[in-house]
């Protein structure tokens, strides 16, 4: 069953409770409210004929001999009073003695008497009223009687009835016109409700759409067009699009890095397939016949063992930049950086002793990350510097309150624009350095490492004046 299903049940089910309540409610008032009215007036007829016996003389009382009562007199012999003579036609009125027998009626006929229940008639003897509905002729009556005291006894009982067909008639099509009302209320509000929940649901059904075209299609571009009030659904659909753009960030770091994975692969490929093709091929060259001249032999070991260290070289390379890459736990410690500083320069100056390398650094100097970590980027920039240019490399060092900034610069050819953002891009090499040893690695390994330090390192540069790495770390 569909939420809009659901929302139109739910809405015309309330609204038939509701109407069934407020119909049973007015038929109930409107049922009662007539029966008093009608208590009301019997009450004033029966009234008026007590007041009237109380005028009159005849005391009927059984002939001499005789234990059964009389025969029931007509209105005009029972008394002249105005009240019996011109009682109202659609009121029943009789007069009965104490023991429940009929007096008189407007005929005075035995067959006019009105029914009055043994309890009724001990209430009426010990002087209460009584109203109670007896059926008479086939029709519903509703019967009072009350009685007549004289002295403290009571002398007659007054009887007054009235039909009641044209009460129950009207409360029969009050009832049927409540209930035709109320189903065509439940059916047309039952058609709102279906137009209205499908309009408000409409935006949950566009969502619906969209989140499947984006199944289909893969085109997390898509974004649910909404343009109503900012409501429950506005924000469902709010929050919607706004998952959709961190969905559409998310692929595409996704897909970046997938062709980055494919680019690494092409790139490992194609690295490890020279020094292996070379040390193929010179072994290809020890294993002829006749054997080459000892010279040669020797010149093709030398090759051989050359290709073996790049290849060893390679293999560390791309160690280094797995374990950075696979997040390994770096310390997040308060590390001495002025003695890293020194013992960096320090060896740079032994591997290129021909070099000017110059240190300016504030002493005591303090980072936030892994020591070793930190070593092997200062390393590579440094290696990276001095690759790079003929001339000298500076490192200055200084920090504040909150951060530490090195920079390693060189004074080299510099780096083109269009060149410059890709050279922290695994294996990126430029064309003019080609000849250099290397693989396009180490920047690589240093962003990596300074990234998960959650420190920072770009590239500076200006073409005829150098390149600048600037690292900053935590302090």
């Amino acid at each position: 069953m569909s939420i809009r299903l659901r929302f139109t049940l739910l809405y015309t089910f309330i609204l038939a409770l509701t109407l069934t309540i407020f119909g049973f409610a007015l038929y109930t008032i409107q049922s009662q409210d007539t029966l008093r009215s009608l208590k009301k007036d019997l009450s004033l007829g029966a009234n008026k004929l007590a007041e009237a016996s109380l005028r009159t003389d005849s005391r009927p009382s059984p002939p001499d001999g005789q234990d059964f009562p009389p025969p029931p007199i007509r209105f005009d012999e029972f008394s002249s009073e105005q009240e019996f003579q011109s009682f109202p036609e659609r009121e029943i009125g009789r007069v009965l003695d104490v023991n429940g027998n009929l007096v008189s009626s407007p005929f005075g006929r035995e067959e006019d008497a009105l029914p009055l229940s043994a309890e009724g008639l001990q209430m009426v003897q010990n002087q209460q009223e009584w109203y109670e509905i007896s059926t008479v002729s086939n029709e519903e009556v509703l019967i009072y009687s009350r009685p007549v005291i004289v002295d403290g006894e009571v002398v007659y009982i007054v009887q007054v009835a009235r039909a009641l067909t044209e009460r129950n008639r009207t409360l029969q099509s009050l009832a049927t016109t409540l209930l035709i009302a109320g189903l065509l209320t439940i059916l047309v509000a039952f058609g709102i409700g279906w137009v209205l929940s499908g309009i408000t649901l409409q935006p949950i059904h566009r969502i619906t759409q969209t989140a499947q075209k984006i199944g289909d299609e893969r085109d997390f571009t898509r974004r649910v067009d909404y343009t109503g009030p900012p409501d429950e659904v506005g924000q469902l659909a709010s929050t919607f699009n706004s998952m959709l753009s961190r969905l559409q960030d998310a692929f595409q770091k996704v897909e970046h890095s997938l062709q980055m994975q494919r680019d690494f692969v092409a790139d490992v490929s194609h690295e490890l397939r020279t020094p292996l093709t070379t040390l193929r091929g010179n072994l290809g060259l020890l294993r002829r016949n006749p054997p080459a001249p000892p010279e040669e032999q020797a010149d093709i070991l030398t090759d051989m063992v050359d290709e073996s260290d790049r290849l060893i070289r390679l293999v560390n390379d791309l160690l280094s930049l797995a374990r950075a890459d696979a997040g390994r736990n770096l310390a997040k410690e308060s590390v001495d950086i002025s003695s890293i500083l020194d013992e960096t320069c320090r060896q740079a100056r032994q591997l290129a002793p021909q070099r000017q390398i110059q240190l300016k650094a504030s002493p005591e100097l303090k980072a936030l990350g892994d020591r070793d970590a930190i070593k092997q980027v200062l390393l590579i920039a440094l290696d990276n510097a001095l690759k790079h240019s003929s001339g000298d490399v500076n490192i200055t060092a200084q920090q504040n309150a909150t951060q530490l900034e090195i920079r390693v610069q060189d004074f080299g050819e510099g780096i083109p624009p269009e060149k410059l953002e890709h050279v922290f891009d695994r294996f990126y090499r430029g064309d003019d350095t080609s000849t250099l040893p290397g693989f396009g690695l180490g920047l690589s390994i240093a962003k990596t490492l300074v990234d998960a330090m959650n420190g920072e390192i770009v590239m500076q540069s200006e073409l005829g004046k150098g390149s600048t790495v600037v690292i900053h770390f935590h302090s």
